[in-house]
């Protein structure tokens, strides 16, 4: 039997488990918004400017489709009884621009799961996440790592 994802524990994930979920709309007020607050570059932000750029038309920042799959992930997927945040993220890939209008969904594969030797109450689950357009194509992947709690306590030494 599969544990929900939000009352799932470091023990509750296994490497080769696939799962997509989510279902988000972008809006071109959305871009402009988040590229004013953090990323004011002009095929970000200016309609004219991006569809003179090399994209033909208005994108979406990077690091706002980061956000997104960020609010995604905890909306479906981080458990809120064990997480522990993240160390961090070994490599991150923008592949295809995202535009007005596209609607996102998250792709996320366990690759692998590993027990803390220094802190034994914790877990290191390491993903391969990936947001998909509705035209299947992956538009983000990034390759991290979730720290978890154990549900069973540490081995005795």
């Amino acid at each position: 039997m599969t544990v929900p994802f939000k009352e799932r524990y470091f023990e509750d994930y296994r490497p080769g488990e696939v799962v997509e979920f989510g279902d988000y709309l972008v809006t071109e007020e959305e871009i402009i918004d988040f590229a004013r607050r953090y990323d004011p570059q002009p095929f970000h932000l200016d309609k004219r400017a991006a569809a003179e750029s090399i994209y033909g038309g208005l994108i979406a920042s990077g690091w706002m489709t980061g956000s997104i799959m960020m609010r995604l992930l905890v909306d479906h997927f981080v458990s809120p009884v064990s997480s522990m945040g993240s160390p961090g993220v070994d490599e991150m890939r923008w592949l295809t621009p995202v535009r007005p209008g596209d609607r996102l969904r998250v792709r996320l594969t366990v690759i692998d799961t590993k027990r803390s030797q220094s802190k034994p109450d914790r877990g290191i689950i390491q993903v391969q996440q990936e947001m998909i357009n509705q035209d299947g194509d992956t538009v983000m992947s990034i390759r991290g790592l979730s720290l978890s709690k154990c549900r069973t306590p540490p081995p005795s030494s």
